[in-house]
């Protein structure tokens, strides 16, 4: 069983139906046998998102779903320490996928769950050559 660190992108289109990558993210979710890690960095983000675009009762079903689902995962202070670096090095990288990848590389996870393809594959994490990012396969945009 491989466990799997969770980005916002297939958050946001497992709960919205009508976002383009909804079907191949519920399909992925429920595919996975192994842990489903969720930053607590990206639970906020994408309850921020979810409000924003769904509203407030599609937000609060989220919220009391979200711990029957998925772990979450706290940030320790070597991870911001990290999240600092990455930030520095990849600039447009934002803190919560600063914090995906901090995470990774302290609990060695090499999977990612995300549509931000382009920014992950270009991150050379600490631990491995480079991260399993799934969906492997995107619809175009």
């Amino acid at each position: 069983m491989t466990a799997v660190l969770l980005d916002t992108g297939p958050l946001i289109a497992v709960v919205d139906r009508d976002d383009e990558h909804h079907v191949s993210c519920v399909r992925l979710l429920r595919t996975l046998d192994g842990p489903l890690l969720l930053p607590s960095t990206v639970l906020i983000e994408a309850g921020w998102i979810i409000n924003r675009q769904l509203g407030a009762s599609v937000h609060a079903e989220f919220l009391d779903q979200v711990t029957d689902e998925f772990e979450l995962v706290n940030l320790i202070p070597q991870d911001v320490h990290r999240m600092a670096e990455l930030v520095q090095l990849h600039k447009g990288l934002d803190a919560a996928d600063a914090s995906v990848v901090a995470i990774a590389e302290r609990l060695s996870i090499t999977h990612i769950a995300t549509l931000d393809h382009r920014d992950f594959s270009q991150i050379r994490p600490r631990h491995v050559p480079s991260f399993t990012l799934l969906p492997d396969v995107l619809p175009p945009d």
